[in-house]
């Protein structure tokens, strides 16, 4: 891949650069996520990034229950252009510190127009429909933005969503999300609500910055591969045995 500041590009040419030279052979399985994190010195969120990358270019791949095991000798030539721009978990941590602070500032002018609408966003994101959910949580987020009243402010975080989209790898990961549930999403949104009503700026603050690490709690979660897939392996084999107990 080309050369790149960001880290999650850093430690996937790292790992890449290690198959080429043959250190993990076609067929071999990867070290575990947790050994792999230690021997590099990063966090679980940006290795999980580097793995979806490679796992993007069809270097590796995840096996159910096996963990994640090596698929090609070279990236593809396509790789040297390919740009996966931001991942999903650099985003959410950025939009954890701007979107923090936007909380904080939107809580000492929001008015009663803007916490109605609030109101009415925070019922929609209960929508049986994920996507039109998703939609009134992204409305949630940018009225709390408009109520800074800071232009800078309501760019950056309108940016910030659109670049979900934009971005191939932040698309995929969350895509992988999308359906394993948000449950606390509503009490979480409840919570940065409540803090604006009493025009709380550190309450405020600390309810979305709570709310975002959660978020890249899930989304660790959602795209787990070898404890989600033990989990798997083991749930099919007890069912396997209760079957013959059943039969017998």
């Amino acid at each position: 891949m080309a050369p790149s500041g960001k880290l999650y590009r850093r430690l996937a040419d790292s790992i890449a650069a290690e198959i080429e030279a043959g250190r993990y052979k076609v067929g071999e399985r990867l070290p575990t996520e947790r050994e792999l994190a230690e021997l590099h010195g990063v966090s679980r969120p940006t290795l999980r990034e580097a793995l979806i990358a490679l796992e993007m270019l069809g270097m590796i791949e995840a096996r159910h229950g096996l963990g994640i095991y090596v698929t090609r000798a070279q990236l593809p030539v396509t790789a040297a252009t390919y740009d996966f721009e931001i991942g999903a978990f650099e985003l959410i941590e950025a939009r954890r510190l701007f979107e923090g602070e936007a909380a904080a500032l939107a809580a000492a002018t929001i008015d009663d127009d803007q916490l109605a609408e609030l109101e009415g966003l925070l019922g929609l994101m209960a929508d049986e429909d994920e996507l039109k959910g998703e939609e009134a949580d992204k409305g949630f987020h940018m009225v709390v933005a408009r109520a800074t009243g800071n232009g800078a402010i309501i760019a950056t975080v309108e940016n910030l969503w659109e670049l979900r989209n934009r971005s191939p790898l932040a698309r995929n990961i969350l895509t992988r999300a999308r359906g394993s549930g948000l449950t606390p999403r509503i009490i979480e949104h409840t919570k940065i609500l409540d803090a604006l009503k009493a025009h709380d700026p550190a309450a405020a603050r600390q309810a979305m910055r709570d709310h975002l690490e959660r978020v890249i709690e899930h989304l660790l979660h959602a795209t787990e591969t070898e404890a989600l897939e033990r989990a798997q392996a083991e749930s099919k084999a007890r069912r396997k045995q209760i079957a013959r107990r059943v039969a017998i």
